[in-house]
């Protein structure tokens, strides 16, 4: 009952995982970035000594933003936050490292997206985490025949850290315990020899609910700048981590889009999103078929193509194109290089021509956001609302710091 009990808590995590609600058919976003420029990293830059200069000479020191940029990013994080100079200096690190200029614009977007999935906690509290958690379990308990005080007995067992697996599940928190949790019931699993061939389902945690896998690619693209304390996967669910990571997935890729709204649902949804759903209401319009406005051009769940992918193939002959460069052209739909494809450009300029207009050229996704935490119908166009008023908010501030 023991083992058996291991891999049905590992398992039942899967389903509870997930702090921020991403659309169920869309992949993890990856970085669309260039590596950064082969000299050092600005955070401690090795400075060859000049002839001149002894040979004791220091490294240089970090850079510091201009005072104008210094002033914003202070202005963007409201009075009264807890440790408000550290979470100061991690967006300013955050910038820097990454070459994202200081604007306003820029730091009060990256403050609205942490004040919106955080609230400023480094490490935010999900309510009635255990109570998610255990409802998950007796719900994969019930499915297995096996009694729910059955399965709580055996999750009685001492966990590394001292507690019983049931009492850290009664006193769940964050999703960084519970990826600790899974952490140590997999290793022990492993001692165990039992079959756990199942990545760590806790995928997103942090400040600003980063994505792992997202973390994990961008440092293997763009050196991540910190010591690492144990993995770029704990890296995420720290401040410093979870902000560097954070205005990389937001603000670190060439968005096509004239109001920070797009963005944020970017941010929500998966990168271009809006410029895809925007693509998908011009498909609309020149195939005939209803389409759904979700940013998703592929589909990701099964081999059958997509409703989008579907319509742009039955105006191959219209477009002037074959299915071979359609479908190359579409797998391409998360990278900023969509955005200048043939496929892209044609479909834009007919319906460009049938519409009398120049249609826009970014939408806001349509998209329901599923969660066990999530009580109520929300969408992306509601978190990416809730975020711009904060966003508007935010400058007003930074108005007066400029």
């Amino acid at each position: 009952m023991r083992k058996f009990s291991l891999l049905l808590l590992c398992a039942l995590l899967a389903a509870c995982a997930g702090p921020r609600p991403l659309p169920s058919s869309a992949p993890a976003p990856l970085p669309d970035i260039a590596p950064p420029p082969s000299e050092p990293l600005p955070q401690a830059p090795i400075v060859e000594p000049s002839p001149a200069a002894p040979a004791t000479q220091p490294q240089a020191s970090a850079p510091t933003p201009r005072p104008a940029s210094a002033a914003f990013i202070a202005a963007a994080v409201p009075p009264g936050v807890r440790d408000r100079q550290g979470w100061i200096a991690d967006i300013a690190g955050a910038f820097r490292h990454l070459r994202i200029p200081s604007t306003a614009e820029n730091a009060c977007a990256l403050a609205a997206v942490i004040e919106q999935e955080s609230s400023w906690q480094a490490d935010p509290v999900v309510p009635g985490l255990p109570q998610i958690v255990w409802g998950k379990i007796e719900e994969r308990a019930h499915r297995y025949l096996v009694p729910l005080a059955v399965v709580k007995g055996a999750l009685m067992k001492t966990s590394p850290n001292g507690q019983s697996y049931k009492t850290r599940i009664d006193n769940l928190r964050t999703e960084r315990e519970m990826n600790l949790l899974y952490e140590d019931m997999s290793r022990e699993a492993k001692k165990l020899g039992l079959p756990l061939d199942m990545k760590n389902p806790i995928r997103t945690g942090g400040p600003m609910q980063v994505s792992v896998e997202f973390a994990e690619a961008h440092a293997r693209i763009w050196p991540y700048p910190y010591p690492v304390q144990g993995s770029i996967r704990h890296e995420v669910f720290s401040r410093r981590g979870g902000v560097y990571f954070g205005a990389a997935i937001l603000l670190q890729y060439p968005a096509p889009y004239q109001d920070m709204r797009y963005r944020f649902a970017d941010f929500n949804a998966g990168r271009y999103s809006s410029r895809n759903a925007a693509f998908q209401a011009a498909l609309t319009r020149l195939s005939g078929r209803r389409l759904a406005l979700d940013g998703d051009l592929l589909n990701y769940q099964g081999k059958a193509a997509s409703g989008s992918q579907q319509a742009a193939l039955s105006l191959a002959g219209r477009l002037g194109m074959s299915a071979a460069a359609i479908q190359r052209d579409l797998a391409q739909e998360k990278n900023a290089a969509f955005g200048q494809s043939p496929l892209y450009r044609q479909v834009f300029a007919l319906a460009d021509r049938q519409a009398g207009r120049a249609l826009p050229r970014e939408a806001m996704p349509q998209i329901d956001l599923k969660s066990p935490k999530i009580s109520r119908k929300l969408t992306t166009e509601w978190f990416a609302g809730r975020v711009d008023g904060r966003y508007r908010r935010c400058l007003a501030r930074a108005a007066g710091a400029g």
